[in-house]
């Protein structure tokens, strides 16, 4: 299987000591930028989804089938493990088992299924969580759809809505009931991390960092395995996009315009060199 080898990478580097942190990506190009730097994974967020999409907030307004899509063309991009926000698996635990099926079938390394009431219900005040046996229902039928075991299922909870404790309780459930690994959301303080460590073991992924808590050794030793930072590659892809246009849309000559990728840039990219040499070896004459 083509996308076992960065699934097991991925593996190791949860099973590992040390606390990495994801490229924020949003489509090939980003993909093969970040492989070039040496980054051990990447992330597409699901808010970084929906814009790069629809142009439109984390609203849960992407499909399932957008989402993996996308993931796909990322994958098939960059010998990169992807880490993926599947968001609440679109739906209820069925609904979980097709989102399982179509992003292990993209290449994705891990899957992150949250257990946050999705879409907001009208009149909702404030985003809510569902009870802790649907979200344990939500986790057993990922496992259950799981074809390749190398594939990474995380469990993901919000601390800032289940509070520490709920937060704990549903982290040590998701563990019972076989995910790989917890994601936290929502954490407000380093000791609010402290305290979820103490209780619920590696590999633990967090969607921010604590203030206090930057630094890579010190999350590691927490049992937090990636850590992500926000996602600045496609804010800054669209204001150089808008400066860019802008720019020309006022009538400045393109040879003024500064701020382009070089052509050696781009060539890595495109994998320019790859697609000449395919052209030589099986567009150009053999002369048999």
């Amino acid at each position: 299987m083509r996308w076992k080898g960065r699934r097991e990478r991925m593996r190791a580097v949860l099973a590992g000591e040390g606390c990495v942190r994801p490229a924020s990506v949003f489509d090939a190009g980003s993909a093969r930028i970040a492989a070039s730097l040496g980054f051990e994974t990447a992330m597409l967020a699901g808010s970084i989804a929906s814009l790069a999409v629809l142009g439109a907030p984390d609203l849960i307004l992407l499909t399932l089938t957008e989402l993996s899509d996308l993931a796909l063309r990322i994958s098939r991009a960059a010998d990169l493990p992807l880490i993926v926000d599947a968001d609440h698996g679109y739906g209820n635990a069925l609904n979980v088992q097709r989102t399982i099926e179509e992003l292990e079938f993209a290449g994705v390394a891990v899957i992150t299924i949250e257990d946050t009431q999705l879409p907001r219900r009208f009149n909702e005040a404030k985003p809510e969580l569902v009870l802790v046996e649907e979200g344990i229902g939500k986790m057993r039928a990922a496992l259950a759809a799981r074809r390749d075991p190398s594939l990474v299922i995380a469990g993901r909870t919000t601390v800032s809505a289940a509070g520490v404790a709920g937060a704990i309780a549903r982290a040590q459930a998701y563990r019972r009931a076989g995910v790989d690994a917890i994601f936290f959301a929502g954490l407000r303080t380093s000791e609010e991390l402290e305290t979820i460590a103490a209780a619920v073991p590696p590999p633990i992924l967090l969607g921010g960092t604590p203030p206090g808590l930057a630094d890579h050794e010190a999350l590691a030793r927490r049992g937090v395995r990636v850590a992500l930072q926000p996602h600045l590659s496609f804010s800054a892809a669209m204001a150089a996009v808008f400066v860019t246009l802008k720019a020309l849309r006022e009538g400045t000559p393109p040879p003024a315009i500064g701020g382009t990728a070089p052509p050696a840039l781009m060539r890595m990219i495109a994998c320019e060199d790859d697609y000449r040499a395919a052209t030589a070896a099986f567009l150009a004459s053999s002369g048999s």
